[in-house]
């Protein structure tokens, strides 16, 4: 099995719930708002106890406290523009919750789940408010909640490409053969740039989460990966590669694409660093 040290689903940094964040500008669907995704055998912890909770956060209107200082105008202008079918009262709550959520995911994913749940339970047929569900439940490694979320969300037409983090949320789930599956789909085939990436490193851990790593290395060559490239995902694949390569027994290679994860990873949302001295 990979070693899986670079953190939860490869060290990508987590995207604020549907579009939130204190800046107020426009919805942030694939910078460094984006949730942690996985990488090549990802090691993944049990589900947690409390399971979906929709009911329990649907009994609980009132929600977790928000902090006084948060205010709704700091929720991005088109995620707002999806509240306004509710009442003036009850948006600018829904608002507030979601950009409480979007403040607390790095440090108590746990708790923007709560916020973002107390959204879904005022506004649970909003496309934005339930990927702000799904995005904090896959941070705190809740796969089936994060899947119900996301489906629930494309349903509901949200605008977000959020199909690699669907088929992580199948392997999460214990479904590696479905990730693959989506991997393989005409929709995933019309993905390109990063979120062309996130797919091959979501199939590569799928690949490896049974045994073929082989064809985990396969998919994360194809194309070769750039060694000039820099930022979170390219980092991430970099990160991969690397992991896959030493599973392969091949730490000379794998020692190089470490140096090149560590030199791409502007946002230092990865362990390559550590890697590399471990290996050097």
């Amino acid at each position: 099995m990979v070693d899986d040290r670079q953190g939860n689903s490869g060290g990508r940094p987590p995207r604020r719930p549907a579009g939130t964040g204190t800046g107020g500008g426009g919805r942030d669907r694939r910078g460094t708002g984006a949730p942690h995704r996985s990488g090549p055998g990802r090691a993944r912890p049990a589900q947690p106890q409390h399971g979906d909770d929709r009911d329990g956060a649907q009994s609980r209107p009132a929600g977790p406290a928000i902090p006084a200082s948060i205010e709704a105008k700091q929720l991005a202008p088109e995620i707002r523009g999806e509240l306004s079918t509710l009442d003036r009262a009850t948006a600018d709550t829904v608002a507030r919750h979601l950009v409480a959520a979007g403040e607390l995911l790095d440090e108590d994913p746990q708790a923007a789940l709560e916020h973002a749940q107390a959204a879904r339970a005022r506004s649970g047929r909003i496309a934005a408010v339930r990927e702000a569900v799904g995005i904090a439940a896959y941070q705190c490694g809740d796969w089936a909640q994060a899947l119900s979320e996301f489906r629930a969300a494309r349903r509901m037409g949200s605008k977000s490409e959020l199909l690699p983090l669907i088929a992580d949320c199948e392997r999460g789930v214990g479904r590696p053969e479905r990730a693959i599956e989506l991997a393989r789909s005409p929709e995933a085939a019309r993905l390109t740039g990063d979120d062309a990436d996130e797919m091959r490193i979501v199939a590569a851990g799928a690949r490896a989460d049974l045994g073929q790593l082989e064809q985990a290395l396969a998919l994360l060559t194809s194309p070769q990966p750039d060694p000039t490239r820099s930022g979170s995902t390219a980092a991430r694949l970099f990160y991969a590669y690397a992991e896959t390569l030493l599973a392969l027994g091949r730490a000379d290679d794998a020692l190089q694409w470490f140096i090149h994860a560590a030199a791409a990873d502007i946002d230092g949302v990865t362990d390559a660093e550590d890697r590399v001295g471990e290996l050097a």
